[in-house]
């Protein structure tokens, strides 16, 4: 829920840092010599913060104020999303290249990283070859960009799998 900002005759200091609808500073100006800039350019004196001492408003559009509010709630809300990605038990070296390639893209996105390699028949008697691939996938992808890894490399079922988040 967005908290509804004061607007012109709301605003209750005597003193306000000003901003003009350019995002150029004004500096400190008395209340009503802002609401009179704000008339003469037809926009509205919105109070931007109260947090400091005068408080910052800014000639500018109400609606417009409201709706880009809006949609920075609407960005902060999206959540991460885990990706996985597949590696096979004979992977060649330039193809675990090109998945650390994907796993960056995902990571520089904000996404979380599920990268697990799934053994069959005979490759799982070869489980530490395996887990050596995983080893060597963290290591490319830890040269690329800086990322942190959530526990160790864990025993499933049908395999290994890691999960990695960047280190923003």
């Amino acid at each position: 829920m967005i908290k509804k900002p004061f607007i012109n005759n709301q605003i209750r200091a005597e003193k306000v840092r000003l901003i003009d609808e350019t995002g150029k500073q004004l500096g400190i100006v008395n209340l009503l010599e802002a609401l009179r800039l704000a008339r003469e350019r037809n926009l509205d004196l919105i109070q931007v913060t109260e947090k400091v001492e005068p408080p910052v408003c800014k000639i500018m559009d109400h609606g417009k104020y409201l709706y880009s509010l809006q949609k920075k709630e609407k960005g902060a809300k999206k959540n991460p999303e885990m990706k996985i990605l597949r590696l096979s038990f004979n992977i060649s070296p330039h193809d675990l290249e090109t998945r650390a390639l994907q796993a960056e893209k995902f990571l520089k996105k904000g996404d979380s990283v599920k990268v697990a390699i799934i053994l069959r028949g005979r490759e799982k008697g070869l489980s530490e070859v395996a887990k050596e691939k995983m080893r060597s996938f963290v290591e490319v992808l830890k040269n690329k960009i800086p990322i942190k890894t959530e526990g160790e490399i864990k025993r499933e079922p049908r395999g290994f799998t890691i999960t990695i988040t960047g280190s923003h």
